[in-house]
């Protein structure tokens, strides 16, 4: 998220209807694609083609176990969904909702890898505009992407809500706070959340103006979940004190991973993250 020039800067607050301008040159960097789906049905599964800046980092063999279709959404957009089965045991199925620099390919290995540590399997989407999701993103069709992910996974694995957990990074905990405050799930984790979109920009902002975007802040006391919060300390894109104002307002927070010297994109690294989160699934949320 990067700050804003003096035009942008008078234009949101002369310009009230122009927030979602703003936000999406503060929050959506989609890169170029990094894989393709080899159907164009919106029902069939389909095979998926990566590309060396998806950095696969297992077998062509292992990759049998990712399954790619496209969903449909209220918005009239067509997402990009992945379902990686990870484990033949797993209880629980994280939706994630991934950061805003990254689509499903440069993901893969990384679902692989912590659904097979945590032992999880994992759905996940990419938004509109991004990888090979139609549509332009923005705010109000990052809620109908993760609201059709959402119903997709219900419907077309018979997952219950209180088996799935809703999983946010960055970007990603914007639509995953708006859906855990309109439906009760499993668990919900929020790693480096923002609090709002002008709580970013400008960091002394006290209060939620109406045009701001992005307001995590005010709809996190609605979500009746248990929710993990997770935030590097030394976080240079959305700062820790984002990760600790969403915590307080949390009604069912369990202890937070506050993790010392962790920056925004290396927060995975540290042994302490699969610790955590082995211990919330495999013991906080079974007891």
């Amino acid at each position: 998220m990067n700050g804003l020039t003096l035009s942008e800067f008078c234009c949101i607050f002369c310009c009230p209807p122009f927030p979602s301008r703003i936000a999406a040159k503060l929050a959506f960097l989609p890169p170029e694609p990094t894989y393709s789906f080899n159907d164009d049905s919106t029902t069939t599964k389909c095979t998926i083609t990566l590309t060396d800046k998806a950095e696969w980092q297992y077998t062509e063999r292992e990759k049998e176990n990712i399954e790619g279709f496209f969903a449909r959404t209220s918005r009239g957009n067509r997402i990009a969904c992945l379902f990686v089965r990870c484990t033949t045991n797993a209880r629980f199925t994280i939706l994630f909702s991934h950061g805003n620099a990254v689509d499903l390919g440069q993901m893969s290995s990384f679902y692989l890898g912590l659904g097979s540590r945590i032992n999880c399997n994992i759905f996940s989407y990419d938004y509109s505009g991004y990888g090979v999701s139609t549509g332009k993103p923005s705010e109000k069709n990052l809620y109908a992407d993760i609201d059709s992910a959402w119903h997709t996974l219900r419907t077309r694995y018979g997952i219950s809500p209180e088996n799935i957990i809703l999983y946010g990074q960055s970007i990603g905990t914007v639509p995953t706070v708006d859906l855990a405050s309109r439906y009760e799930v499993g668990a919900v984790v929020l790693h480096s959340p923002l609090t709002s979109g002008m709580r970013v920009a400008f960091p002394n902002t006290k209060r939620t103006w109406f045009f701001d975007a992005f307001p995590s802040i005010d709809k996190v006391p609605k979500v009746t979940s248990p929710v993990l919060v997770i935030h590097g300390k030394e976080d240079e894109v959305i700062d820790f004190s984002h990760g600790v104002a969403i915590y307080e307002r949390c009604p069912r927070p369990v202890a937070p991973l506050w993790v010392e010297g962790a920056g925004h994109n290396d927060v995975e690294l540290y042994q302490e993250y699969l610790e955590r989160l082995r211990r919330f699934v495999s013991v906080e949320l079974v007891n």
